[in-house]
């Protein structure tokens, strides 16, 4: 079911500071901010050769990674997101298994464009888990 790992999503408070320092001191390449406000977070992705890194910076008040923010004030992992090749039958199989799937449990498009769901980090040692459908 696993795919690959499409991301790591590391919540900040400064779009503009975090991707320069990885502009930079590493020479990365960055995309241009991407308001996602059904998510409540503004995205900049930094495209690495095997994956990528996702800047989350809280778009709104009602933001979760606001709330991330407040627990965690310098920003740090959010979550992983892994590639699927068929997120329903996943969902699916994860429920079955005894899963938690956030939300309403049906997928949501994300900043890729393409389906996407999180499942609940009691159920993944501890880590929030997106998969997104390929």
């Amino acid at each position: 079911m696993i795919g690959r790992l499409n991301h790591v999503a590391i919540a900040v408070k400064n779009l503009s500071a975090a991707t320069a320092v990885y502009k930079n001191a590493l020479g990365a390449v960055v995309t241009d901010p991407l308001p996602q406000p059904e998510h409540g977070v503004t995205v900049v992705f930094v495209n690495l050769p095997n994956t990528k890194i996702e800047f989350l910076e809280p778009l709104g008040e009602g933001s979760p990674i606001a709330k991330f923010l407040e627990k965690n004030p310098d920003g740090g992992i959010h979550h992983l997101c892994y590639e699927v090749d068929d997120i329903i039958a996943a969902r699916d199989q994860l429920k079955e298994q005894g899963a938690r799937v956030l939300g309403d449990g049906n997928p949501k498009i994300g900043a890729h464009g393409k389906p996407v769901l999180f499942l609940h980090p009691k159920d993944f040692c501890g880590t929030l888990t997106e998969l997104e459908q390929v």
